[in-house]
Order: C-alpha cells, then structure tokens, then sequence
C-alpha cells in the first residue's frame, strides 16, 4: 500500500502530466496543508521514490529560455498501485482520516459499479466499529476511569461520526451520478 504522500502525488499525475512545481502548486490550491502538511521537500523525494519504482516516468521538456523540467506521467504499473491503494484505503478506518480524504479525492478513478459497492462495505465497517465503541460507553465505566478517558472515547465516537457522514455523503453522490449515467 502507498504511504498517504505516494497516494496523493499519484492520483495527481493520474490526472494529467505534471511537473513537481504543479503538483506543489495544486496542493496549495486544494488546501491540502489544514489537513495534510506535505512540505515542498517531501514532494520532491516522493517523486524521485515514485521513479525509483517505475510507477511514474519522468520527461525532461525546455521551453524557450526557461530552465529544463521534468513532466511525471503515471506508468501502468503506477495506476495499478494507485487503484489498490484507494480501493484497500476504503475499507480501512483509521482514527488519522487523511488516507481516506486523500482516496475520496481521486474516488472517481475507481470504477462506478465497485465504488459503491466499497462504499456500502466502508458504511457497514464504520457502524460496526461506532457500536463496538458505545459498547464501553456506560455510566459504569464513566466512573472507573478518568475524565480524560471518557472524554476520548467521546471524541473517538464524534470521529466515526463524522466518517459515517462523509461516507454517506460520497454515496449520495454515487447515487446521483449512476442515475446519470444509467438511467
């Protein structure tokens, strides 16, 4: 599976052929640092780990006087790993939601019919792990651990909470867009 760096870096030069001073430039538009930090040097070895791997290919252009760049374009055997990566992060819940923020971004490359369906199967995961959480939220247990405790598992609740409406909310758009394509 692809670090959440990798992840973000491919599902951008999947988009289109790009250079690092793009990608760095599309992070900044996409307000990626409230959620995300991914610091301009982080951008620049993630990309040569990316070549090392033959998952992107880099292109040298010059354009008139301008200093030589390199275009990234994502090899076959980079948007295999990709596709995995978004699929499997689908699945996993993780209490650091930046690898699911970072698949939601590029959901649309996984395949409309399986999308859903990985969906619904992430709805169902959530709900299982929220009732195994509100389980040991009793008044009982309130009173044996600390505050802080109880005020953790609190917020761990509101995290699931929020994963279920965000799923739920990415299935709505699913919804819509498969009544347009398969009306």
């Amino acid at each position: 599976m692809l670090s959440k760096t990798a992840t973000m870096l491919l599902g951008l030069i999947n988009q289109k052929p790009v250079n690092a001073d793009e990608i760095i430039k599309e992070l900044n538009y996409m307000n990626v640092k409230w959620w995300f930090n991914i610091a301009d040097s982080t951008v620049y070895a993630t990309i040569k780990t990316l070549e090392k791997r033959d998952f992107i290919s880099g292109t040298i252009e010059k354009e008139g006087n301008m200093p030589d760049k390199t275009i990234y374009t994502i090899t076959a055997k980079g948007k295999t790993e990709l596709l995995s990566t978004l699929k499997r992060s689908i699945l996993k819940f993780d209490y650091d939601t930046n690898i699911f923020s970072i698949t939601a971004f590029f959901i649309d490359y996984i395949e409309p019919k399986e999308r859903k369906k990985l969906l619904e199967q992430r709805l169902t995961i959530l709900k299982q792990y929220l009732a195994g959480i509100e389980k040991q939220d009793t008044p009982k247990w309130a009173t044996e651990v600390k505050p802080f405790h109880v005020a953790n598992l609190k917020r761990m609740i509101d995290i699931v909470n929020a994963e279920i409406s965000g799923t739920q909310r990415l299935l709505s758009v699913c919804e819509v867009l498969n009544r347009k394509l398969y009306p």
